[in-house]
């Protein structure tokens, strides 16, 4: 895929058009926002005599696709903040937290000219506000080596001033989500816990769920609570959770009624993983404390006056990367969360899906590719969109395209339509199972080659065939209007 086609492509998903590629597709497949196929050659699955498709036949080609990839051994999800963005947006609370640079007063040319250069180097644009934290903390100790007090003391002071504010943003987009309208909150909710539940509902003999997130906010905690999902990190504790870098394999059973010894998964469990940290995270001297932070609290000042945090101030917020500077591993605890994410997704059997990740972070990106070395791994890409062209990047530099699976546009990367019609429901999905197998057994003990039963469908040679389970209809018009 030349420059050429991506720009075609990004041009198209700014214009309310879909990218879609699945199952045996060879090529992404660009779907203008009528629902008109554009590179009908590639498309194989098109109606006859047509070149539109609908919700329905989308629906037919993807949900069923998934279903089974959801199945598979190892499944892992993998958010960025898009979905801050799309509940925020559901919600009417506005976007989510920008990662726009901030404006330093100390050292300022300097500082964003090497956030610049760090950020061409990963192949972005422009520098954000991680690429400046992470020079203005490089720059500071290297200021308390040269032993300037002067001048390490008052970056010091703009630094903790800048990561104040960028913690305020945060939370003032969950305060916004918490205070919105009862019905476009209640509906925001609704399809947040429906789009968890699509990838927490796995069966017991399945490994959990993995959720990860780049995002600082804890919208993913909130979603889970009111999903009824229990949520399993490294934090041990309950009053002011500790940090713990052992990785044992903790996790939850129960005993079936009539059963002895034979402990089973409890349903309802993930591990979840914020690899960039997090607004209630806190170093403590020696150890990573979680702080009893409301969501959407006005200001987290007031939360670091306890006793036991010994005068900490925003300096000391894990949010990457403002690496606790007292300490010998600068990159602690990131290094751990990184390490649990490669060791997540690097093994056989493994699909990884990513939901409003921009693919911008190419620490992430370089995990991903060693993981779709891997043959029977799959990556499944949804978004809404792609405005800095990192997402059709990755895939152009990838030669494992037979493992992707590509799902973008205002309509196949929009949450509520994901929810309801092109995630799987695995509750719904058992079920359908358990009837189809029912209705064949009760259709064929009814039906013989003399006495064909009428509830039931057979050949001229009296062989019954199975019925067929059509899909579960959707509330959604069959329109690819969003």
């Amino acid at each position: 895929m030349d420059t050429k086609k991506i720009k075609e492509i990004q041009e198209a998903l700014e214009a309310g058009g879909n990218v879609i590629k699945t199952r045996d597709d060879r090529e992404l497949i660009l779907i203008d926002k009528d629902g008109k196929v554009q590179n009908e050659e590639d498309c194989s699955w098109l109606p006859d005599g047509g070149k539109e498709v609908d919700i329905a036949i989308l629906r037919s080609r993807i949900e069923p696709w998934l279903t089974s990839l959801f199945q598979s051994e190892h499944l892992s999800l993998l958010c960025g903040s898009g979905i801050t963005n799309a509940i925020s947006y559901l919600a009417e609370a506005g976007g989510g937290t920008t990662m726009g640079a901030a404006s330093f007063t100390q050292f300022k040319d300097e500082i964003e000219k090497a956030a610049e250069a760090t950020a061409k180097a990963s192949g972005r644009d422009k520098g954000n506000i991680e690429d400046q934290i992470r020079t203005a903390n490089d720059l500071l100790r290297g200021l308390k080596i040269l032993k300037k007090d002067t001048e390490a003391a008052a970056l010091e002071t703009d630094l903790n001033k800048i990561i104040s504010e960028f913690a305020k943003s945060i939370l003032t987009t969950e305060n916004a989500i918490a205070t919105a309208k009862d019905d476009k909150r209640e509906n925001a909710f609704s399809v947040l816990v429906n789009f968890l539940l699509s990838f927490a509902s796995r069966t017991g003999n399945r490994e959990r769920l993995n959720v990860f997130t780049t995002n600082y906010d804890r919208l993913i905690e909130v979603g889970a609570e009111l999903a009824g999902v229990h949520l399993m990190d490294r934090f041990v504790g309950t009053m002011m959770p500790i940090f713990r870098s052992s990785r044992l394999n903790l996790d939850i059973h129960y005993n079936p009624p009539g059963i002895r010894g034979e402990p089973r998964y409890l349903e309802g469990v993930a591990r979840l993983t914020k690899l960039h940290g997090s607004v209630d995270w806190i170093q403590n001297e020696n150890e990573i404390r979680r702080l009893g932070l409301p969501f959407g609290a006005s200001d987290i000042a007031p939360y670091l006056n306890a006793p036991g945090l010994k005068g900490a101030d925003t300096l000391k917020v894990m949010i990457y990367p403002n690496s606790a500077k007292d300490r010998e591993t600068a990159e602690y605890p990131y290094v751990e969360l990184f390490r649990d994410f490669a060791a997540a997704i690097c093994r056989p059997n493994s699909t990884l899906v990513t939901y409003g990740y921009g693919f911008g972070d190419e620490h992430i990106n370089r995990i991903i590719h060693d993981m779709l070395t891997i043959p029977s791994t799959h990556l499944v890409v949804i978004s809404y969109n792609d405005p800095i062209g990192r997402i059709l990047q990755f895939y152009n530099d990838s030669a494992h395209y037979a493992q992707m699976s590509v799902l973008m546009g205002s309509n196949l990367g929009d949450i509520s339509n994901l929810a309801n019609d092109y995630l799987p429901k695995s509750a719904i999905d058992r079920a359908t199972i358990r009837m189809a197998e029912l209705l064949q057994h009760r259709l064929g003990a009814s039906s013989s080659p003399t006495t064909p039963s009428s509830s039931s469908s057979t050949t001229t040679t009296g062989t019954t065939v199975p019925p067929v389970i059509p899909p579960a209809p959707s509330s959604t018009p069959s329109t690819l209007t969003v």
